[in-house]
């Protein structure tokens, strides 16, 4: 640790929250800090940390850690976050977010003030096809999607009470080695959806950038919605293009909520 204190910005995408930290400042343990840094009581609160680092070609590198101090592939919402920071301190309009699921091209499209409105590249996504998922005496189907982090997706007519406890167990199902994210979708229309997320490595969350991408595939996928999906979700709406080929694009806002410094 180079000081006795952090600096960070606190930046959310739809209710879901994280914090923008500079990589120099990341401890041996990142997990550990991590966690402490997402502890809502005895830390600031955030589903995640990115942890960020500039390279010479003016990309910004970014490693996401879950609130448990798991470390994630990617998060949509969180790499719109990193990409408001990085206009807010460095000016642009467009810029490349370096994740472990690949590069990615975050372009604004508008901001006001401290609110910001961005179109995301997010690569290529696969569906991998139908899955049953035993859970103690039930099984559980569901359509395994990839956008760079794994996504279990299930279609409901409603959701169900307590619908967190089936997600919770679905997510940490050892046919899933490295865990995966559930999705319960919901179609309200030709081109829309609502859906609820339990996240890997951080539980029940107000929204998801990744998993509004798994739901609208699987959604298009099997016919029931046409591209582009307004997608919905408790923390509120992104919007997801996608021609069922290369073309994943995911259009949302992000805000930076305040700055300080975390002391250690």
């Amino acid at each position: 640790m180079t000081s006795r204190s952090i600096p960070f910005y606190k930046a959310e995408a739809c209710g879901n929250d994280f914090l923008i930290v500079d990589s120099a400042h990341m401890s041996n343990d990142a997990a550990a800090l991590s966690r402490r840094l997402c502890d809502r009581h005895r830390g600031i609160g955030a589903d995640g940390v990115e942890w960020v680092e500039l390279d010479v070609q003016g990309r910004v590198h970014a490693r996401l850690f879950n609130a448990d101090g798991s470390e994630a592939e990617i998060s949509g919402n969180g790499t719109r976050c990193v990409a408001a920071w990085c206009v807010e301190t460095r000016g642009g309009s467009e810029v490349q977010v370096v994740t472990a699921a690949g590069e990615k091209e975050c372009m604004l499209l508008r901001r006001s003030d401290y609110d910001f409105e961005f179109m995301t590249e997010m690569g290529r996504a696969e569906v991998v096809g139908d899955r049953t998922v035993k859970i103690g005496d039930s099984s559980e189907r569901g359509l395994d999607i990839s956008t760079g982090n794994p996504h279990f997706v299930q279609f409901v007519n409603q959701f169900p009470s307590k619908w967190q406890t089936q997600a919770a167990a679905i997510a940490e199902s050892r046919e899933f080695p490295h865990g995966t994210n559930v999705e319960l979708v919901r179609v309200l229309g030709r081109n829309r959806i609502e859906f609820r997320i339990w996240e890997r490595g951080a539980g029940e969350t107000q929204s998801s950038g990744t998993g509004s991408c798994a739901s609208a595939i699987a959604a298009i996928h099997s016919r029931k919605v046409t591209s582009p999906v307004e997608v919905y979700a408790p923390g509120g709406k992104q919007v997801v293009h996608w021609d069922g080929a290369d073309a994943l694009l995911l259009e949302g806002p992000a805000r930076l909520v305040c700055k300080g410094q975390f002391f250690v």
